[in-house]
């Protein structure tokens, strides 16, 4: 009789939690297809009498969201695959190369997770401005692309690969390259998996870089996007909310579609590393 209680109250508050953290999203939803009236409406009113699903249409006029998403795509993607390539690539000269100052360059790795991006803004503009990079993508791009932790990640689990296969490799014949492509990238494609989800998300959620580097609607993400089309409807509060709800759209999509990737890549990253 106490088990069935103390599962009862666990699932009420799980309910209970999972509504709480859905309430933000289920209010945005209703909101942009309520009317001005209704959105502004005290007390508030949780639900549109009638569906306005012009307001998504009205919005997509007001600023060009398909141009932002784009941008979007382009940058996350790019970034993504840049990222995973440098992060490969470090991690495994870090896990199979003996040279001079091996120690040394890993450890100066390692410290750059202590230091807060925030720090480097500055410097980082400062360098892009130099090389002309404003309002370009890659100096939106570029920039970001190194992740100590990343190389630390990746080398944890290239290090559990037994050194004798790397050995039995050579001996046949195989070159660096190949294993790489053909016996590591196989054995870990959780972990590139998982550094793949956690780059694309950040990127795609990055916000105060962007904002610096991009100067107009052909370099504009839609974070940024958002910003300035909630500037251009200030009043409307409905054509915010529909906004919101187009910028997070795509992103619900890219987790329905990987979650089971999602899960088993972080998981296993957490236990493995």
């Amino acid at each position: 009789m106490q088990h069935r209680i103390g599962q009862s109250v666990k699932l009420i508050l799980l309910i209970l939690g999972a509504f709480l953290m859905m309430f933000p999203f289920i209010w945005m939803l209703a909101t942009s297809l309520k009317t001005l009236p209704e959105a502004t409406a005290i007390p508030p009113i949780m639900f549109p009498e009638s569906p306005q699903f012009g307001n998504y249409l009205e919005a997509l006029q007001v600023a060009p969201f398909g141009l932002y998403l784009r941008n979007s795509i382009l940058v996350a993607g790019l970034a993504t695959l840049l990222t995973l390539a440098l992060t490969v690539l470090a991690a495994y000269a870090f896990t199979i190369y003996e040279f001079r100052g091996k120690t040394v360059l890993f450890f100066l790795c390692l410290a750059t997770m202590m230091i807060p991006s925030e720090l480097l803004i500055i410097q980082n503009f400062i360098t892009i401005s130099k090389l002309h990079w404003v309002n370009t993508f890659q100096g939106i791009i570029i920039p970001t692309l190194a992740s100590g932790f990343y190389i630390y990640m990746m080398r944890e689990y290239f290090m559990q690969v037994p050194s004798v296969l790397y050995k039995a490799a050579k001996v046949d014949g195989c070159g660096d390259f190949r294993y790489l492509t053909r016996i590591m990238l196989p054995m870990n494609k959780n972990a590139i998996a998982t550094i793949g989800i956690l780059t694309f998300i950040s990127q795609w959620n990055s916000f105060i870089w962007p904002l610096m580097v991009a100067k107009d609607d052909s370099h504009r993400v839609m974070a940024i996007g958002l910003l300035h089309f909630r500037d251009a409807v200030s009043s409307q509060v409905n054509l915010q909310m529909a906004g919101a709800t187009i910028v997070i759209l795509p992103m619900l999509i890219f987790y329905l579609v990987f979650r089971k990737q999602i899960i088993e890549g972080v998981s296993r990253g957490g236990i493995k590393g």
